[in-house]
């Protein structure tokens, strides 16, 4: 039998090349002569460089950049080919960041992720790959663009501070700083949402709570955001609720695409097509995907509906391995997913699931090849 595993990472748990590592140690339990393919497969967030970096062969460097908080983080972007560079904002300024007392959306910045944009320009890098998931912040993307010389002012013709809380005040745009490499440049920007930047599924009341945002915190944001979307109008000529994915990572798709000409894409998609996954299927009987939860959102832009999208039209078999299932998970099964494996097997409390991911991974993936091979030897 022919195995394909193709995980995104269990966020906050486990690399989606440990989950790997973890399913061919179980796999070869119980189907010892099996051939395994491995993929690490993320969708614009956490996991993105590591995906393709392995993919292509590529290579890591390592800078100094300002967290979502204004620390100092250590992030990491990938090169592939000595020419492309493919960039997580979630290293520079994801929630993964933040302790959850630390969650505050009106204060959290993507500055950083500009100072990893412009670390790639001083190595001559003109091609951006950047993923925009698993962000801490809702600033409009503003921090990124200061980072890069562009400049928000307010009625008084000065520059406005950093963090969500600053939209309100923004009046003006003014690119003529803009570093000019930029517009040397073609950015990809991979994602797994489509919100529109403002409005009810805008980037605000839709991740905003997630973030640490209250009921008064939401109301202030979003004003700040109409606000920004409104002067992005008047100084950018762009309507950014027209731009579907705008309201990705807390706005920062704005950003992107009314500063810096970035192209938006679905995540799964640009990295499936990246690591030629259609050539991976070849002779394939079953493919073993996961994420650390599935739930409705899974359907749309996740990579476990991605890949079996691609499944389907095969007729490869699809196995999803999860840490849990939330509401009306059962809607991945029309898009290809043929069942669901939970790793959980007990009453445990957060703290202890998390200590336990690999372990209990392991052991789901175990229960689940044995019944894999329990099914193949029953008679028809």
């Amino acid at each position: 039998m022919k195995i394909l595993f193709a995980p995104d990472s269990f966020k906050g748990t486990m690399s989606s090349m440990r989950v790997i590592e973890l399913l061919a140690d179980a796999a070869k339990r119980t189907f010892p002569d099996s051939q395994l393919v491995t993929v690490p497969i993320a969708d614009g967030g956490e996991g993105t460089v590591e995906a393709l970096v392995t993919a292509a062969g590529g290579q890591y460097r390592t800078v100094n950049v300002t967290g979502p908080l204004g620390e100092k983080v250590s992030a990491v972007y990938g090169v592939i080919g000595g020419k492309t560079a493919v960039i997580e904002m979630a290293q520079a300024s994801g929630i993964m960041l933040l302790k959850e007392e630390e969650k505050n959306p009106l204060h959290t910045t993507t500055y950083g992720t500009g100072e990893l944009i412009k670390a790639a320009l001083d190595h001559g890098i003109r091609r951006l790959v950047i993923g925009i998931g698993g962000s801490a912040t809702n600033d409009g993307g503003i921090g990124a663009a200061q980072a890069l010389g562009v400049r928000f002012l307010d009625r008084n013709t000065s520059d406005v501070g950093y963090g969500g809380r600053n939209l309100c005040n923004i009046a003006r745009i003014d690119v003529s700083n803009m570093d000019p490499r930029i517009k040397e440049c073609e950015i990809s920007v991979i994602c797994d949402v489509s919100n529109p930047l403002t409005g009810p599924a805008g980037a605000t009341y839709v991740y905003g709570p997630q973030k640490g945002a209250g009921k008064e915190c939401l109301e202030l944001l979003e004003s700040g955001m109409e606000n920004y979307m409104q002067v992005i109008k008047q100084c950018i000529g762009m309507d950014m609720n027209q731009v579907p994915g705008s309201g990705a990572a807390g706005g920062l798709g704005a950003a992107m695409v009314a500063f810096f000409g970035a192209r938006l894409k679905s995540g799964i998609d640009t990295i499936l097509d990246f690591v030629d996954f259609e050539s991976l299927l070849k002779d394939v009987d079953l493919v073993v995907t996961g994420e650390g939860k599935i739930d409705s959102q899974s359907a749309y832009g996740k990579v476990p509906v991605g890949i079996a999208k691609r499944c389907k039209s095969k007729g490869i078999k699809v196995i999803a391995i999860a840490g849990c299932m939330g509401k009306d998970a059962r809607k991945v099964f029309d898009y290809g997913i043929d069942s669901i494996m939970v790793t959980v097997n007990n009453n445990l409390s957060l703290e202890e699931a998390l200590l336990r991911a690999g372990e209990d991974l392991f052991d789901a993936a175990d229960r689940m090849f044995r019944l894999i091979k329990l099914g193949m030897d029953l008679k028809t």
